[in-house]
């Protein structure tokens, strides 16, 4: 049965994972919830609260090691962004479209910073499509209709398309208020839209987007998807107050860090996963490991650029490296750093304003295992994410075989890359 073949794959990857962090929302607490009778019911069997244990993670035992030289994974390349290069294509084309206003400044406004995401790998629309190719199952239920180019289909595949597109919006405009919120200059190596022209230019592209997402997320009609995407932005702006307003001791807490993490980075690319399982018409299983991909995807991720953020140069990054802890954001290595050297709290207690405490903090940090550790823990969540596709039904199709394998390979890309 499904359930015992998730659930043995899934087991073995938890076994190897011993500082798994159970990260969610409260819906998804852990990766499987015990009983399946429905996305709503399955939900009441969770336990809140974080699990995280102390000590090193034993990455050896681990079935996923997709940091290995020798792993299937390395070897079997599929590359993600060309197996959906002409969906992608189309994809820049329709988000062109959708931000055209009909005032010109905020067209303008808009576009200038989107086009970047628009014109470049496009990381988030790259995962939802091959994930809509991977879940290329037999259906359960049938979606009504929706209008695509003034004409009604009820073709899922553009219906997931348009969860890309939603997402991409979100995506961006989440950036251009962050970029207010933290008064940034660059972003991708090029002047941020706020410091171009203006904070309040930048708001009003930013809730622009959002509400051009919202108007397509609505022609979707289902009410679920709706309401995961709208959970999504409140996500966001929950991770960002939780940056804004820590206390102390949340400051210098992993789990309050990490779940943080999801609410500003994984939540999204989640909860999009599963909005495509469930526009599929896909069993709660399927849908559930949609979202374990996306969110374990997600915070490997972040903990990446943590990493990079001490170790890239500006260059590389398209903004400046030590980025965060300039602006009082403490990330990972910090805080791993921190366990080995309890003296660096107070150093973090009295902020980075001074810089020598950041000449400080980084001494401490290059005589930790802060970053190797923190490799470590997004090398975990990677893992995590490859035994959620490799748990997924199995399937002869072979567009569906190399979008799962496509979809494994970009958890080696995320963990791998240097800006």
């Amino acid at each position: 049965m499904l359930f015992s073949r998730i659930s043995k794959n899934l087991r073995g990857s938890f076994n190897s994972c011993r500082r798994f962090l159970s990260i969610g929302d409260h819906n998804h607490r852990f990766l499987l919830p015990h009983n399946f009778h429905s996305r709503h019911d399955s939900t009441q069997q969770v336990v809140r609260g974080l699990i995280f244990s102390k000590g090193q993670p034993p990455l050896h035992g681990s079935r996923y090691l997709i940091h290995h030289q020798s792993s299937p994974i390395v070897e079997d390349e599929h590359d993600p962004f060309s197996l959906v290069a002409d969906e992608l294509s189309l994809l820049g084309n329709k988000l062109r479209a959708m931000v055209a206003a009909e005032v010109p400044k905020l067209a303008s406004a808009a576009e200038y910073f989107f086009k970047m995401g628009v014109e470049g790998k496009r990381f988030r629309p790259t995962v939802l499509l091959l994930m809509s190719t991977a879940l290329n199952l037999p259906m359960h239920e049938a979606p009504p209709p929706i209008e695509v180019g003034g004409t009604l289909t009820t073709d899922v595949r553009s219906r997931q398309q348009r969860i890309a597109e939603i997402t991409e919006m979100i995506h961006v405009a989440s950036l251009l208020h962050d970029d207010v919120l933290d008064d940034a200059d660059t972003r991708r190596g090029i002047g941020s839209l706020n410091f171009v022209m203006g904070n309040k230019l930048a708001v009003l592209a930013g809730d622009f987007l959002l509400s051009r997402a919202c108007v397509a997320l609505a022609s979707l009609k289902n009410t679920e998807v709706v309401s995961l995407l709208a959970k999504v932005v409140e996500h966001l702006v929950t991770g960002e107050t939780m940056q804004m307003t820590t206390t102390s001791d949340q400051r210098c807490s992993m789990e309050y860090y990490m779940q943080k993490t999801y609410y500003k980075t994984a939540s999204l690319i989640s909860n999009s996963c599963k909005a495509i399982a469930i526009l599929a018409g896909q069993t709660t299983e399927v849908a559930i490991l949609a979202f374990e991909y996306g969110k374990n995807l997600g915070l490997a991720f972040q903990l990446i650029d943590d990493v990079l953020d001490f170790t890239g140069t500006s260059a590389s990054l398209g903004k400046g490296s030590l980025s965060d802890i300039r602006h009082g954001i403490v990330t990972a290595p910090i805080l791993f750093a921190m366990e080995e050297f309890p003296q660096l709290r107070s150093i973090v207690d009295e902020g980075f304003e001074n810089p020598v405490n950041v000449d400080l903090a980084l001494e401490y940090l290059g005589k930790s295992r802060g970053i190797q550790r923190t490799k470590e823990l997004a090398v975990e969540h990677a893992n995590l994410a490859a035994a959620a596709i490799d748990s997924l039904p199995d399937s002869d199709d072979e567009e569906v075989r190399k979008s799962r394998k496509a979809l494994i390979d970009l958890t080696h890309r995320v963990i791998t890359r240097t800006k």
